[in-house]
């Protein structure tokens, strides 16, 4: 009976996931001849290639740096929204609050970048603001540049971390840190002795999903980051659109998914086995 109601959902899956990976892992391993779609044949060199060169080594180890450090950047400034989000006592302003984060998620990525364009071009409003107020004498270059991307990338991404952490503090009982306040505890460490430990599972599953996210933006650094500042997602569509080079493209698609899959599940582990309380790792 259960494996008749799961077949439909393992079939969707098979369909839409499984095999697309399968296919592209096949490509990966296929000769590159220009002009050629797929041609017959099993190589490594497509893998070779991708270690064997500094460039797209830079690339990858780029991607893994912007995404770790943004990840860190969501969770620090998440924990403060998503705590004062999920203590208001006030069903109303809960309600507005909770759509004024969910907001930034109606429209798109491309759509938000575009406004930080705006805001970080030599002509945009922060360099406006700078040149009229005399600070500076000429444009600060702010587009195209690592701290651009990184600002882009948490901005598309702390939504996500903000609902996650809230959910999970709104099941934790105001009483146990009313307990803690009354035995003398400071509310800092209150938080950190009571609440932390609880949210734990909040910060694992917004963790991962920043870090996923991040691992995978496309029109983030694209667009903010020009062609100068190149991350794992736009040099795949690189090869496969611009290049035709199906082959390599997979293989670049193949070395992100296999990263961003060690490094989660390495990450979550690391996580769950920290405890607070103890000030350190889970016995």
């Amino acid at each position: 009976m259960a494996a008749g109601l799961l077949s439909p959902s393992i079939l969707a899956i098979v369909l839409l996931l499984a095999f697309p990976l399968i296919l592209l892992g096949r490509y990966s391993l296929n000769p590159f001849v220009p002009g050629e779609f797929a041609t017959e044949g099993v190589t490594l060199e497509n893998f070779t290639r991708f270690f064997s060169d500094p460039y797209y080594r830079d690339v990858l180890f780029r991607t893994i740096g912007i995404s770790i450090v943004s990840t860190i950047c969501c969770l620090l400034l998440g924990i403060a929204p998503a705590y004062y989000i999920a203590r208001v006592r006030s069903a109303r302003l809960k309600s507005i609050l909770i759509i004024c984060v969910v907001l930034p998620l109606l429209m798109g990525n491309a759509v938000r970048v575009a406004g930080w364009m705006v805001l970080l071009g030599d002509r945009g409003v922060i360099n406006a603001f700078l040149t009229f107020t005399g600070l500076t004498s000429a444009p600060v270059e702010l587009l195209y540049t690592g701290k651009a991307v990184l600002i882009g990338i948490i901005s598309v991404n702390l939504p996500f971390m903000i609902i996650t952490l809230q959910s999970v503090i709104e099941n934790i009982a105001r009483p146990l840190e009313e307990a803690a306040l009354g035995l003398g505890a400071s509310p800092l460490r209150a938080f950190y002795r009571v609440v932390l430990p609880l949210m734990m599972p909040g910060v694992i599953a917004g963790t991962v999903l920043c870090f996923i996210l991040a691992m995978n933006s496309y029109a983030t650094p694209l667009l903010i980051g020009g062609p100068k500042f190149q991350m794992m997602a736009p040099a795949v569509y690189e090869q496969i659109t611009r290049a035709s080079n199906w082959p390599f493209g997979a293989a670049l698609a193949f070395v992100l998914m296999f990263t961003t899959l060690v490094l989660t599940v390495l990450s979550a582990w690391l996580l769950g086995r920290y405890d607070p309380q103890s000030g350190g790792k889970r016995t």
